[in-house]
Order: structure tokens, then sequence, then C-alpha cells
């Protein structure tokens, strides 16, 4: 036998098993670290107990399973009845701590509601719809009530806005006490106010801007009930199946469950027509203006007196309202005054006081001219000056829907404007021959002007004006100027028409078509049961219907102390798809979906959050 062979492939061997156990031990595997987390912190214990009566501490301490956070108490802890004095509401490790600051009211339920504030510090589980209860008393009260709130005019879930009741079935308790109980509602606008002792109750919603949780502000949102609200409990059932699999059904349960009613409250939030008025800001960006601002639209313009000028003659500037009389320019024609660094007025203008009615108001203004433009150079011997013409902005030009509207706007007022400077020409054929028009100014801006005729299907015109015939009153001219357009053919449109049911049809109604932003496209009053929405653009359309119960053609908000609720609006669950050239007919009953559930997804702002995908790879 070979046996210095043998001895030298043992070693080989040996050799090796040696580099391979040391490779190994080099290449050590990271630790996994465990099974993901995918538990939220759990109660293990409490200072009261849950429930616990006769309680008379101040200091609420919640211990749980592991290390906590709470996101934003302030905002998202609700504790009722309400406090007036802020309580302290701290998260330390594993406790969740409330400190009380206000007298405790004898024989009470308190409920601290957490709501999902309070997440684990790791992995951010949520604890969510968590809510702590003691009572001074010798009785927990167990009753609950929930529902929805939506915004009145669009139906738009309103989250983060206060719901409260009231014991005191008196009118006057909205706007002089506290709310007995509260919650607030979700980021989907769904609210539950618990421990609510037996009896009967007025409930509101208040979007509470001064925290003393009561109708004291006028500019607060609010909505109330026009019932009574009476909370009961009562025995129900639902089932709950087990699944063989996807497709066969193993076993179906009955389960009984407490139920508190009622469950499906409905509130719609609005703000009262409440008129203030005053100035919000005066401003001089460009040398001849200066602007005058409100919050409302005043129905005088103030007249400025000088104060550290003399303008050459009284009428030394040209009034230019605008955003519907809530700004008003003045144009300084005078160039004495307005090459003034600073204007010195006096204003006198109507202003709401205390009481909100409207007195007098004296101010007086500066007005600084802080970038003042470079002046223009003179052009070198030989050059002619450069000319800058009156700016003219006009929408006659290109494709037209019949429903455009044919503006013309200049960019400082004008001097004696005559409607026979323009000239407005239709093709016939090759040639384009004169036409009559309407010409008239825009009652809100008089800088801007209408241009009008019974336009048609597929018409094309022409608009011109010849240079110099339209002066400002700084003495720019106009340049000459030719702009065409032309009008949709009818097989360029679609039309619609909407069947109504579900309503009272003697209230007056009318239908507001929209687009995907949740815009106003059209407005058509229902009569016979329908709506006709002629010469449509292709698109994809949304509907909502408004019952216009005083028939002025708006909708109205309401009044709490009329009880005038706003008037009702309804959406169509469904998008309406408008076609080139085809006529839509739509059937919608009003009520055939719950009201809070009408309203499209695609229109609607406050969107379900998705849920958060989560990286499990992570280390």
């Amino acid at each position: 036998m070979d046996y210095k062979g043998l001895k030298n492939g043992m070693l080989g061997v040996l050799v090796i098993f040696i580099i391979m156990l040391i490779y190994s031990c080099a290449n050590m595997a990271s630790p996994t670290g465990g099974p993901y987390d995918d538990d939220p912190p759990r109660v293990v214990s409490s200072n009261p107990a849950p429930n616990q009566t006769n309680f008379t501490g101040k200091r609420i301490e919640i211990v749980f399973d592991e290390l906590i956070q709470i996101e934003n108490p302030m905002e998202n802890v609700i504790i009722t009845p309400p406090q007036r004095n802020l309580p302290v509401i701290k998260a330390i490790n594993r406790k969740a701590i409330v400190e009380l600051k206000d007298t405790l009211k004898e024989n009470t339920t308190y409920t601290i509601d957490f709501t999902n504030s309070i997440a684990d510090n790791n992995e951010k589980n949520v604890l969510e719809n968590f809510s702590f209860a003691f009572s001074t008393g010798d009785v927990i009260d167990s009753l609950e009530v929930s529902g929805i709130l939506l915004n009145a005019r669009d139906l738009e879930p309103m989250s983060g806005i206060t719901i409260g009741l009231y014991v005191n079935l008196e009118d006057s308790a909205f706007r002089t006490e506290p709310f007995l109980r509260t919650s607030r509602t979700n980021e989907r606008g769904r609210f539950t106010i618990r421990n609510i002792a037996p009896g009967t109750y007025r409930l509101y919603a208040l979007n509470d801007l001064n925290r003393d949780y009561m109708f004291d502000q006028p500019g607060e949102d609010i909505a109330f009930l026009d019932s009574l609200v009476v909370p009961i409990v009562e025995l129900a059932t639902r089932q709950d199946t087990i699944w063989a699999d996807s497709l066969t059904i193993d076993t179906v349960y009955i389960r009984e469950y407490t139920k508190y009613l009622p469950d499906n409250i409905q509130l719609r939030l609005f703000k009262e027509d409440f008129f203030r008025q005053y100035m919000t800001r005066p401003e001089r960006t460009v040398e001849n203006k200066f602007t005058l601002r409100f919050n409302e639209p005043v129905d005088t313009f103030p007249d400025p007196r000088p104060l550290n000028f003399i303008p050459e003659s009284e009428d030394w500037y040209v009034i230019q309202p605008e955003d519907q009389g809530k700004a008003i320019n003045y144009w300084i024609k005078d160039s004495l005054v307005w090459q003034l660094d600073t204007l010195q007025l006096e204003i006198n203008y109507l202003k709401s006081d205390s009481l909100n009615l409207l007195q007098p108001q004296l101010d007086t203004l500066q007005l600084v001219m802080r970038n003042r433009p470079q002046a223009k150079k003179k052009p070198k011997k030989g050059e002619e000056e450069e000319i800058v013409f009156l700016d003219i902005k006009t929408t006659a030009t290109g494709s037209k829907d019949l429903r455009d509207t044919i503006s013309i706007t200049f960019d400082e007022p004008v001097l004696n404007l005559n409607p026979e400077v323009f000239y407005l020409s239709q093709r016939v054929d090759t040639v384009w021959a004169p036409v009559d028009f309407d010409f008239f100014p825009d009652p809100d801006n008089s800088l801007n002007y209408y241009l009008r005729r019974p336009w048609r299907y597929g018409e094309e015109y022409r608009l011109e004006a010849d240079s110099a015939t339209i002066y400002s009153i700084y003495g720019k001219w106009n340049d000459k100027y030719k702009g065409d357009f032309k009008f949709r053919t009818r097989d360029e449109y679609g039309h619609l028409y909407i069947y109504v049911s579900g309503i009272d049809p003697s209230i007056p109604s009318f239908i507001e078509l929209l687009n995907k932003s949740d815009a106003l496209v059209r407005k058509v009053t229902v009569t016979d049961g329908g709506a006709l929405f002629m010469d449509l653009k292709p698109d994809t359309y949304y509907a909502r219907l408004i019952l216009d119960v005083n028939g002025n053609g708006e909708w109205d908000t309401g009044n709490y102390d009329l009880k005038l609720q706003p008037e009702e609006v309804y959406y169509c669950p469904d998008p309406i798809e408008v076609m080139q050239n085809w006529e839509v007919e739509k059937n919608w009953e009003v009520n055939a979906e719950p009201l809070d559930k009408q309203k499209p997804l695609d229109v609607t702002k406050n969107k379900p959050k998705e849920p958060v995908q989560r990286d499990r790879n992570r280390r």
C-alpha cells in the first residue's frame, strides 16, 4: 500500500476542510431581529382602573406593554366634559399621563378619548379609537351616539370639528353654555360621543375657533339637529363567516353584540351669512395707482382727501373697481402727484363696529412707492423714441365655445371709448362682411368691455381696430389690432338630459354640472322632472342638485336663530361621460344612496387615506 500517497491525500482533505471552516466563519449572516412587530401597544395597568367609580384624583396614568408616543395630544386627545383649563397630556416611557387642571364635577363620568394618537415608539403601530373612562360618582354612564358631519355646500367629510350634546334643551344653551359632552370628527367626518347618561339631548357641531365649547363667534361654522336625541342600547346580532377556501363557506356564526343608537346621525356644517365690513390693506405697487382692499364688497367708493399734496383739479383720479367691489383701484391722473414717493391720504369709509353696525371710520394712510421703475434712457441722436402702446387683451381669438364671453380689456383707464372704433366682420364663403354687435362695459371692472351678438355653430369672425383710435388717461394710444376667431360646429358638442326623481316637484331646484375639480361648469333649472344641458364639450362631468327653497337660483346657507337649515344638496354618485356629437340621457334617483356615500371619490377632496405599506425588509 502506498502509505505516503494516502497520507498526502488525507492531508489535502484536512487543509480543504480548514479553509472551508474559516470561510464560513468569516461570512456570518446578519441576525433577522425576530418577527416584525404588527401589534399596537396594549394596556397592562392603570390608575384609576378602567371604568372606576368614585375617583377623586386628577392624575390619570395608563401603563402599556411597550414604549409609546402621543401624537399632537392637544389636538387629538378629547376630554369630556370639556376642560376650561388646558390639561397636561404627555407620554413618558410606557405611560400615558393626563393631569386635569379643572375641579372635577360630582357624579360625572369622564372620558379621555385618545382617538388614534397613541402608537408604539418603534414601528408606529397605532392603538385605534382608544378611550378611557372613570366616574366621580357611583355609576359609569355607558350610552353612545354616532354619525357623520358633511359640508352642507359640497358634502365633503369635515374633520376636526367639535360635536357636542346639551341636556339643556333651550335654544339659548348653544350660545351661553359649554357643551355637556363632546367628541371630534375624524379624518372622514365620523364621530362618536361616549359615556352618555340616559336622557334627552340636543346635538350640535361647532368649528370652535376660540375653544370655549359654545357658539359665541359669528364666524364659526355650525350644524344642528332639528330633532331631539335619546340614546338607547339594544342587543343585536350579526353574522361571522369562516371560509374553507376562497369559494366555499365553512361555518356561519350568529353573534350577539351591543348596539348603541342612534348610530346614523347626519349633520350638515354651514357658516351663517355674516357681513362684517373693514379695510384689509391699502397698497401702492405702481406709481400711478393705489388700491384699497376690503373684506366684503363696498356699496360706496371712498373719496380720498389729500394731506401732503394739492392736486391740480378735483378729479385727480379715476376709480376702477375689481374683485366684485372688494378692491378699488385709484388711477392718479396728475403726474405731479404720482411722482411723489409718499402719498398721505385721509379715507372716510364705513366699518362694522363691535355690535356689527356700519359706522363712519376715518383713517389716515401713508402710501409709499418703494420700487419706482428706472427712468427710460433718452434715444441717441438719429434714433426714434420707442413707442409704448396701450395694451389691449382680448378673447376674440382661436376656437370658441358658443357660451364663451368675448371681452376686451385695457391695462389702464381709457378716455371716451367709442364702440365704433372696433370692426366686426363675418366670413361668408371667402368674403368678410361687416356685422352688427353689442358693446357694453363690465359693471365690475371699468377696464373691461364685452362684445356680443347671436353667435351660431361654425361661424367665423374677425375683430379689428385701427391704430391711434383709443387713448388712455396717460396719453398712450393703441396699436393696430386684428384677431380671428371661430365657433365650434354642432357635431363638436354633446348634449345631456338628466331625469330627476325622489324630490318634491313643488320645491324649485336646479342642477349644477361640475368638472373633475368639482368646479361649476353649467347650471340649469329642473323643469318637468329634468334638466337639459345643450352644447357640452366632450368630457367627464358630475352632477349636483340643490333644492332651491326660496327660488332665488342660488344655494343659501342656514341660520340658527331662525332654525333654518341650509338648502339641501345631493350628488349624483356616477360620473357622466359626454361624447362628441352624442345625446346622453341619465336617470337620477337622488335618494338611492345615503348622503355620505353620494359624492364620487374622483371629486372628493378629503379622500380616505391609503394604508401605509411597511418595509418588512429593513433592519
